[in-house]
């Protein structure tokens, strides 16, 4: 047998799985992904210029899902900067329903607010009420409501705050590869109620089957609702593809915090397959059952409470007349070894690099 075809034979393996040369450069590559996302961020990185504090503004936050971590989180870090800002924020929960969002946006244009920051749902759901604040000349700032970082200005949004989704997603896909030596069997969960969600789990998709692991299942189930449907449908799921599932990927927390007694039930350990790798956000929940070990692995973090200042900012940059800012916030994968820094014993993802001083400076506070 000539070398190349000796190779090319050796570079296959049952199940689809790379193996020789070719393995061995997908190994390496999906560990250095996690290795850097894993890293401390110790170094502010965001914008150092910018217009000073718009003074008494009246914002009004409309949240999808107070229940959800991420959310929760994200309002927590608005609050706080509002408060370094001298800003007034009147939070609107939205009750976790499309029917709940457009009565939150309705009540906040009554309030007849200086700015409106959309918080964890998809913009192009809201357009008519988003069309009504744009004609009204209130300035639209968002989290997680569209796929894209910046400017969303087909329904007036002046910056859509959050990580890089596609490399969140990369970063959890990796994980499960590198933790399943290379033979992942997963099972993905998302919702597509919002695009970023489909975004993200394709993302997901496209990593695993590109490594050579296998997609099990792609589960659409709405996050609203995990815990109603996530315990039933994880006794399912194991019934229908015992060892086979070796890793769970969920593009939010939310769903894993559904799915621990229907595993224990089942005689699996705290740390046993299938593990749960989220793809955002860190809730408080995720962090306490990684540090625990009970059946959750990762969360590929997002800095919530850093991006509540940015959305803050953001809008200051809207109100002045100005660009945004253009900065993409970091990501972290937070495993059980490294749990302890980054702001997580408070459990979160909290860099410590300055980025509150930063923005005062911003500011002029």
């Amino acid at each position: 047998m000539k070398r190349r075809d000796f190779m090319t034979t050796t570079a296959i393996i049952l199940g689809g799985m790379i193996a020789g040369p070719a393995f061995a450069d997908s190994m390496a590559d999906a560990k250095a992904v996690v290795a850097k996302y894993a890293s401390r961020v110790s170094k502010w990185d965001g914008p150092t210029t910018g217009p000073k504090a718009q003074a008494a503004k009246k914002i009004v936050v409309v949240a999808a899902d107070m229940k959800n971590g991420g959310i929760l989180g994200v309002t927590t870090g608005i609050q706080e900067a509002a408060a370094a800002i001298g800003w007034t924020v009147t939070v609107l929960d939205s009750g976790g329903s499309i029917g709940g969002r457009t009565a939150a946006f309705g009540q906040a244009m009554t309030l007849q607010p200086d700015g409106i920051i959309i918080n964890g749902f998809d913009a192009v759901e809201q357009k008519p009420a988003m069309e009504a604040a744009k004609k009204a000349k209130i300035p639209m700032v968002s989290w997680h409501a569209a796929p894209a970082v910046g400017p969303v200005p087909d329904v007036g949004v002046f910056a859509n705050v959050t990580t890089d989704a596609m490399e969140v997603s990369k970063a959890a896909a990796d994980y499960a590869y590198v933790d399943a030596g290379g033979k992942p069997g997963v099972i993905i969960f998302t919702d597509s109620t919002y695009a970023i969600a489909i975004a993200k789990a394709d993302k997901m998709k496209e990593e695993i089957l590109k490594l050579g692991g296998t997609v099990l299942e792609y589960v659409d189930t709405p996050i609203a609702e995990t815990s109603q449907r996530m315990p039933q449908l994880t006794t399912t799921l194991l019934q229908k593809y015992g060892a086979k599932w070796t890793h769970s990927l969920a593009i939010n927390d939310i769903y894993f915090d559904f799915m621990g007694p229907s595993l224990q039930s089942a005689g699996i350990p705290g740390d046993g397959a299938p593990k749960s790798v989220a793809a955002g956000d860190g809730s408080e929940s995720a962090y306490q059952r990684i540090r625990a070990k009970q059946y959750q692995s990762v969360t590929v973090a997002e800095p919530l409470n850093l991006q509540g200042w940015q959305l803050v900012d953001e809008l200051n940059r809207a109100l002045a007349g100005e660009k945004w800012s253009g900065y993409v916030s970091p990501l972290h994968v937070v495993t059980s070894e490294n749990v302890e820094f980054d702001g997580g014993p408070k459990n979160s993802f909290d860099p410590d690099n300055g980025y509150r001083d930063a923005y005062k400076a911003i500011w002029g506070k």
